[in-house]
């Protein structure tokens, strides 16, 4: 049976980290505290996306625009991306929210803006610098990867935060070099040059990981009082 009541935020928060730094498998958790193990991989998916805010225990709505949604569902469509990965690109919350604007679109009805509480998600982007893009990515990774708050912040698209972080993530800061056109491409790149984008973007990641750890040391704080 599965917990009846909510959980707090700082509850989601502790169970999701345990997850993500691999600690303990999604399966053991989910049996732990009782719940489906497909709630426990929406609550890293939406903290993924929208980092701390998405797993806030709250009764506002998320703010969805209609270009938001169409974009979604059409990347649903082209099968391309699996639901996970899309409800993480776009910052939704639910799988069964996509459901629902996959089910209006295909009934050729109006997917229209909802919502009202949240950050709402930017999706027109716009021309950046290398050095921007490393600054945007730095930015993303110290705030949780709350991909709607910095494409606000830095005026850009949702999808290209998203883009970004996933292209350093996956292939270091010369992923993040633009070889469109006669932008400088990767070999022309400095030492020197890579070596301060990667300080930077280190100092991204050391700074989260010691965000998360002393917020855990406050919750097992809180949590000792107790008893």
């Amino acid at each position: 049976m599965g917990r009846k009541s909510k959980f707090s935020t700082d509850e989601k928060l502790k169970y999701v980290l345990m997850c993500i730094e691999g600690k303990e498998s999604i399966n053991h958790v989910a049996t732990l505290i009782g719940i489906n193990p497909k709630s426990l991989r929406q609550w890293i998916c939406n903290y993924q996306s929208l980092g701390i805010e998405g797993i806030i225990t709250t009764s506002k709505n998320s703010y969805y625009s209609a270009e938001l949604k169409e974009m979604a569902v059409k990347d649903y469509l082209a099968g391309t991306s699996s639901q996970l990965d899309i409800c993480v690109k776009y910052g939704i919350r639910s799988k069964r929210m996509l459901h629902e604007w996959v089910l209006k679109y295909n009934s050729h009805k109006e997917l229209k803006t909802s919502g009202t509480g949240g950050t709402p998600i930017m999706t027109n982007g716009r021309k950046t610098t290398y050095d921007e893009r490393v600054e945007i990515v730095k930015y993303c990774i110290e705030h949780q990867n709350n991909y709607a708050e910095t494409a606000q912040k830095y005026q850009v698209s949702y999808q290209q935060v998203y883009t970004w972080v996933s292209k350093y993530e996956n292939g270091g800061v010369e992923a993040l070099q633009d070889r469109r056109g006669k932008r400088k491409n990767e070999s022309e790149m400095s030492e020197m040059e890579k070596l301060k984008a990667q300080n930077k973007l280190l100092e991204s990641k050391n700074y989260r990981q010691q965000m998360e750890i002393d917020f855990l040391k406050k919750l097992e704080e809180i949590e000792r009082r107790r008893y």
